[in-house]
């Protein structure tokens, strides 16, 4: 198989018509994705939104055999997103009820480091962290099961994960399900917008947590 956008295309024809092949897969993805284990997030979404494509462009894309039942780009995205919510919760509440145990086991070793600035996190945002940890890479596992070892209320974690995964998880199937590789295009310039945004908004919290105080206790003195 070649590299270029055509032949990407082509290469997912195959799977097009495979439908309970390809929700079981984001399923699988997905629950590994929220357990910290190689299995990008956006890889999936993408790969499973142009699968959609494929399946809803017959005129270029033939399907297999006459009345072949392709992939459901709405049945995609809402497993997607169901998929993504259980795995969150899943870890959550692996931290909330067996927290203390699970930290002395060795596979929770490479975690160590981050939990000191995931608690840090917890504490100071509270319910707003879980949308936090599941934008940052390397934190979705740790933070999921450190808000639920510190007591986050369950309704706020299901709310604020809801919102954070409803927000980025169907969106990108549906997207390319939609436009196919024209959207593509466009998804590294969304990302370095978004990052520059948040770049933003950590300098101004900065600022006013930590900066404008001091300005302001040595203009009083």
């Amino acid at each position: 198989m070649g590299f270029s956008e055509q032949e990407l295309l082509t290469w997912f024809t195959q799977y097009a018509y495979q439908p309970m092949f390809i929700y079981g897969g984001i399923f699988l993805l997905m629950l590994a994705s929220g357990f910290g284990f190689p299995a990008p997030e956006e890889l999936t979404l993408v790969s499973t939104g142009l699968v959609c494509y494929v399946g809803s462009r017959p005129d270029l894309y033939p399907p297999p055999y006459p009345g072949a039942t392709p992939v459901n780009q709405y049945t995609a995205a809402a497993v997607a997103f169901v998929s993504v919510a259980f795995a969150d919760c899943l870890v959550f509440f692996l931290g909330k009820y067996f927290g203390g145990r699970l930290l002395r086991q060795k596979f929770m070793a490479r975690y160590a480091a981050r939990m000191n600035k995931v608690a840090e996190w917890t504490q100071r945002y509270g319910m707003w962290a879980a949308g936090v940890f599941r934008f940052t890479p390397g934190l979705r596992f740790p933070g999921h099961f450190a808000c639920g070892m510190m007591g986050l209320p369950v309704s706020k974690f299901l709310l604020v994960d809801a919102l954070a995964a409803g927000f980025s998880v169907p969106t990108q199937v549906l997207l390319v399900a939609r436009y196919g590789d024209k959207i593509l295009v466009y998804f590294k310039q969304f990302k370095l917008l978004i990052f520059g945004l948040l770049v933003l908004g950590g300098l101004y919290f900065a600022w006013r947590r930590y900066l404008l105080p001091k300005f302001i206790r040595k203009t009083d003195t």
